[in-house]
């Protein structure tokens, strides 16, 4: 059974009584027991847009310079690190233009709770990020972050956690979302992994490996070692497992990975050609599509095996399946109007509705955390597109050569995909938000394909 850790707000002192201790690093991950109020007071006297906003984010200070796994030079290089993170995720998610540790002065200790206020409003900043990094007796760090309202000379909100040193990345993710959902008013996203396919050597003989990362794209690692194909993973709700689809002597098979054991579940198996698995919400089921006698449909069947069931039967080939937050409905793929369309259908198969027209085909759709949005590949012109779950108010985000397979991150308002380029036929993970206008490229050790964004960390 899992540990449960208090999530506990500092008070008004660089030295924490209590914090938030995220554990272990995955394959362990901690259920959150909430046990005080989350501490977000104040105004913000900001009106104008978000990305004119003066964000200063200077280097968080230490109480002294102790030595710590986590930085061979101590915890006051640590400090600049973890503010290095902090403001690379606010800056590169495109919607702050904050400015780094590296041209901001570095603030004392004291200061961390007592900002010289005069400091900061001479060179412009409307809003301030304090924190701070501690060694403890017992080789864990305790991180605390602070966000101030410069002009009010107020607190808005703070936070701390206490991570082995192996997780400080964690801590600086976890002030980034503090600051990114007190802001924006959206909830936070920075403090969660992909998984992926990464792939290597030349286009007709591709390895396919397993492969998970941070985020940011930090902490990456190999699953799977490329003796059998890997596609499509995803991460189960808890965090704890991967369902991935493996070709092993070309026939294919659906596994559950877990993460902390290391060990494959086998769901499901067949010699028929077997695509697109996705986890239910709730962690119970696993959709896929198969091919039978030429005919493509839906199936479900149990997360730990057994019978599956089919969901659709009718000419054509259906394939994909995302369930909607809530587990009520389900968006696929069909082409059973004569091109890649669009569809929605109830969980058991029933009411199936066509939501995409217009035109442009529709492909790989996946449905928002959220529940208002479905992105899907417009297969027409291969780029990201979205629209309502009743097919209206269709967006293209993206304008790249071959842009396809969204998954969106756990807030509901950034999605990533990947991008073929037309000449090299390289692979490459990318990230857009909503608007369309954010776009960057998220760096990986090798191509990368397939992604697949997991829920917030607890």
């Amino acid at each position: 059974m899992l540990k449960k850790f208090a999530i506990l707000f500092l008070l008004a002192t660089p030295i924490p009584l209590a914090a938030q201790d995220l554990g272990q690093k995955p394959p362990e991950t901690v259920a959150v027991e909430t046990t005080e109020e989350e501490g977000l007071t104040g105004m913000i006297t900001y009106q104008g847009n978000l990305d004119d906003l003066g964000i200063a984010i200077p280097t968080f200070a230490t109480d002294r310079n102790a030595p710590t796994p986590a930085n061979t030079s101590g915890t006051a290089a640590l400090g600049r690190a973890i503010a290095d993170v902090v403001y690379n995720n606010l800056r590169n998610n495109g919607l702050f233009k904050p400015t780094g540790p590296g041209a901001l002065p570095v603030p004392s200790y004291p200061e961390i709770t007592s900002p010289a206020w005069g400091t900061w409003s001479s060179r412009g900043s409307e809003m301030l990020v304090h924190g701070y990094v501690r060694a403890g007796a017992d080789g864990r760090l305790t991180v605390g972050c602070y966000l101030y309202d410069v002009a009010l000379n107020k607190e808005l909100a703070r936070a701390g956690w206490v991570v082995p040193p192996v997780d400080w990345r964690r801590a600086a993710h976890k002030c980034a979302d503090l600051v990114y959902s007190r802001l924006s008013g959206e909830s936070p996203f920075f403090d969660s992994r992909i998984a992926y396919i990464a792939e290597t050597g030349p286009k007709d003989n591709r390895v396919k490996r397993l492969a998970i990362m941070d985020s940011d794209g930090a902490n990456h690692r190999f699953i799977t070692n490329g003796r059998a194909t890997a596609l499509t993973p995803r991460y189960s709700p808890d965090y704890r497992r991967l369902l991935y689809l493996s070709y092993v002597d070309g026939n294919p098979r659906i596994y559950v990975y877990d993460i902390g054991t290391g060990r494959q579940t086998l769901v499901t198996q067949s010699r028929n050609p077997t695509f697109a698995p996705r986890w239910s919400p709730d962690g119970r089921w696993v959709l896929y599509s198969m091919a039978v006698n030429g005919n493509t449909d839906i199936y479900r069947v149990s997360a730990n095996g057994g019978a599956s069931t089919r969901l659709t039967d009718g000419p054509g080939i259906d394939i994909g399946g995302s369930y909607s937050p809530d587990g009520s409905q389900i968006v696929f793929e069909s082409d059973r109007s004569g091109a890649q369309q669009c569809y929605v259908m109830n969980a058991d198969g029933s009411n199936q509705r066509r939501i995409s027209f217009g035109g442009s085909r529709c492909a790989t759709p996946e449905w928002s955390p959220r529940g208002d949005q479905i992105a899907f590949t417009n297969a027409s012109s291969f780029n990201i597109s979205v629209m309502s779950p009743s097919g209206g108010g269709v967006r293209t985000l993206t304008n790249g050569w071959q842009d396809e397979a969204p998954t969106w991150a756990p807030n509901g308002r950034v999605i990533q995909f990947f991008r073929t380029e037309r000449n090299s036929g390289r692979t490459a993970l990318y990230q857009v938000d909503l608007t369309g206008r954010n776009e960057r490229r998220l760096s990986t050790p090798v191509d990368a394909s397939d992604p697949a964004w997991g829920p917030i960390l607890p």
